[in-house]
């Protein structure tokens, strides 16, 4: 499908075959029918991305700060490839759209299939052929709106909750400062509302425009003061909304001039914020800022999982912001039509954006067209190059994300037994970069493409941890061999339905293995050979200090990332039991009573036993200090004593001796652990970790999990 993609590093704009998005979530997949340019939010982003990486690094000093910091610990060469990749992967443009469902998500409320849908969102309502979007970043489309006006539903429910952030009453005097096109929806819905409207803009051509549209007076910027004064017959304006685009102080401060005392400021637009003191202060004026669309944006909650918030406590939520507004456009109390100054078919998109950054032709909004054919074929799966010869792995990639991108790929890439054959991404976009980039033959944003391509014996799942299971046991059922990322899964039932389906294809010589990279460090192996002679069990502590994570965060979703302890605590076991040489046979966790987050999982400590006599206890923080490196291990034995840092150095007591192992940046065992599950695939050995070791570890990290609820210790 067509979609318009703007590069990171040059700021360009291309339209661009990608496969089209698959259903997921509990969203709507939806044929685009129009979608609308935003010009002052898209030309702000364009603008900004052309910017040199020395300006967009002075504007922001703290991504400096956390690039160099990597270097220390990573090295330059994979710092530097981390950051040139994401400036050369592209970014979607547009958040406003309409058209008709053409898939639905088993929870996708009260749509279906068919229905008339405008839809929100930045990364969601795209100007693409065909998108996906939750929900409740959508709405029907009213009978007799068409799908040109209700693509304006985004920045209808921006100016509409600017409104509502007023508080207009019937018969209050607004002022509108700023007259482009979220100005020119803000003028018609105060008219909506009863109010007299003062508008006002630099431009006179914008200005006639408002009047058209209902507003009683207009007024160039200049001008603005004593218009004001006569509008309000000198007492001052009830409020004034701000719908300008400057990073000039201009805007904060007339508004604070024309306003009566007690009167209200909201700021929608993005301009200078260095508000003056004396007439906010001596006319005591009430200042608000409008969050977008209205409660629930930037609320993954709502946005992305669907949990919307009681109608009775919250009245204007986004998406009823979304309904409200169209249901006004279909009452013929806000007319579109007179704001469209031209329309571009997705093919010439890159015409749109030419004109608007040229900035020689006058404009307000500009509209990207879609061929109305539903039945149109969008293929899933697009051929990238010649498919290359067949190697003894031949590996198709299910999810593309940072870690797969930066950790995984490369070792992959400079195997000579490694032939990277297909990859597929939700989105299909970061499968079409990546398959630029590498030897693979198509790019796809269906799974099943992939399981059933017969060329591919291989399969690396690097999605989100929801889909491990089933994404495993399907490669599994096609004959695959499968590395997945940690965890495995993340419940009982699920870790029983791969265990049931690997004890039957084992015998095939199907692989599994799951990413638990830190036992393929060299400062693992380092500890292996320091213990290798011990005659009694380990005494090993593990400390992890984490950071935090949001807890709106998926990882800390249950249903989706399964929090921190089954999503990141498998490692610190598995890298205990492979220095044991023993599986865990029993698991006690403890966390801390209450922090301000409401997350308290990540807070805990561990304490293991394994089936040799050995203990471990694993402390996990995502409160400590980020000047203090991540990850340190001791283990004590026989009068030996090893500490480990952050896979930097390890250090090492006997006999009176300390010795000290470095490498030459953090080495955490990702090339090693890719190279030996290759080798086993490719000579038909022996899996690299016995599934038993998977499952003690996956069923060790569930218990833990449970004890931390319970305060009870188990076995496994």
């Amino acid at each position: 499908m067509k979609q318009v993609l703007q590069h990171k590093r040059s700021g360009a704009v291309k339209v661009v075959e990608v496969p089209p998005p698959s259903l997921r979530g509990c969203g709507l997949l939806v044929l685009n029918e129009a979608s609308l340019i935003s010009p002052g939010t898209e030309k702000s982003t364009i603008q900004n991305t052309k910017k040199s990486l020395a300006s967009k690094a002075m504007e922001r000093p703290e991504k400096i700060k956390k690039v160099l910091s990597a270097i220390q610990t990573d090295g330059l060469a994979l710092t530097l490839s981390r950051v040139f990749d994401k400036l050369d992967s592209p970014a979607s443009l547009g958040y406003s759209c309409a058209g008709t469902v053409v898939e639905a998500a088993r929870d996708a409320g009260s749509f279906t299939v068919g229905d008339r849908v405008a839809c929100a969102g930045q990364n969601y309502a795209s100007h693409a052929e065909m998108i996906y979007v939750p929900k409740h970043l959508c709405v029907k489309i009213p009978d007799g709106v068409d799908s040109e006006d209700a693509s304006f539903v985004t920045l209808g429910a921006i100016a509409l909750q600017g409104v509502r952030q007023a508080e207009p009453r019937l018969g209050d005097r607004i002022a509108v400062i700023g007259l482009g096109l979220l100005g020119q929806l803000t003028v018609q819905l105060l008219k909506a509302s009863g109010c007299r409207v003062l508008g006002s803009d630099v431009d006179q051509s914008k200005l006639q425009l408002a009047r058209e549209l209902g507003a009683d007076i207009v007024a160039l910027s200049s001008d603005i003061a004593d218009s004001a004064a006569a509008f309000s017959d000198g007492h001052g304006v009830d409020a004034v909304i701000i719908t300008a685009s400057t990073k000039d102080n201009g805007p904060i401060e007339v508004a604070g001039e024309i306003s009566r005392k007690k009167g209200r400021v909201v700021v929608v637009g993005a301009v200078g914020m260095n508000v003056p003191r004396e007439p906010y202060y001596q006319k005591e004026l009430d200042l608000r800022l409008s969050m977008s669309y209205g409660p629930g944006r930037y609320d993954a909650a709502y946005e992305e999982h669907g949990h919307d918030y009681p109608f009775g406590y919250v009245r204007w939520t986004e998406q009823r912001n979304m309904q409200a507004f169209l249901e006004l456009i279909a009452a013929g109390k806000v007319r579109l039509k007179p704001l469209i100054t031209h329309r571009f078919p997705i093919e010439q998109a890159e015409s749109a954006y030419a004109l608007m950054m040229e900035g020689s032709t006058p404009y307000i909004a500009m509209v990207i067209t879609y061929p109305s054919d539903l039945v149109r074929p969008l293929p899933r799966t697009i051929a990238a190059r010649t498919a290359q010869a067949a190697r003894p792995v031949m590996l198709g990639i299910i999810g593309a994300g940072n870690h797969v991108k930066d950790m995984l790929l490369p070792p992959l890439q400079n195997m000579e037994n490694v032939g990277i054959r297909g990859i597929c991404t939700a989105s299909g976009i970061t499968a079409k970069t990546l398959a630029g980039k590498i030897t693979g033959a198509y790019c796809t944003s269906d799974s099943q493409s992939i399981l059933d391509d017969p060329t591919i014996n291989t399969v690396l799942i690097g999605t989100r941890h929801d889909s491990h299971a089933a994404l495993t046991i399907k490669a599994l059922l096609a004959g695959k061999h499968v590395f997945v990322e940690k965890p495995l899964c993340l419940t009982e039932d699920e870790l029983e339905n791969i265990r049931s389906v690997y004890e039957k294809k084992a015998p095939d010589g199907l692989h599994l293995m799951v990413g638990f990279n830190r036992r393929f460090s060299p400062h693992a192996q380092e500890a292996g050979r320091f213990f290798a002679s011990r005659v009694n069990p380990l005494v090993m502590l593990y400390r992890i200090n984490a950071g935090r994570i949001p807890a709106e965060h998926w990882v800390q979703h249950p249903d989706i990332g399964g929090g921190r302890l089954i999503g990141e605590m498998c490692h610190f076991v598995d890298y205990m039991q492979a220095l044991s040489a023993s599986t865990p046979v029993s698991v006690y966790a403890s966390r801390i009573g209450r922090h301000s987050s409401g997350i308290t999982d990540d807070q805990c400590s561990i304490v293991l036993n394994f089936a040799d006599g050995s203990i471990g206890t694993i402390l996990y923080t995502a409160e400590g200090s980020s000047e203090l490196p991540k990850e340190r291990f001791e283990a004590h034995a026989d009068g030996r004593s090893l500490v480990m840092n952050d896979f930097i150095e390890t250090q090492t007591y006997k006999d009176g001796k300390s010795t000290v192992f470095k490498t030459a940046k953090r080495d955490k065992g990702f090339s090693e652990e890719m190279s030996r599950f290759v080798q086993s695939v490719a000579g038909a050995q022996a899996p690299v970790i016995p599934f038993e070791q998977i499952d003690a570890v996956t069923r060790a990290c569930f218990l833990a999990v449970q004890s931390l609820r319970s305060g009870v210790a188990y076995r496994l």
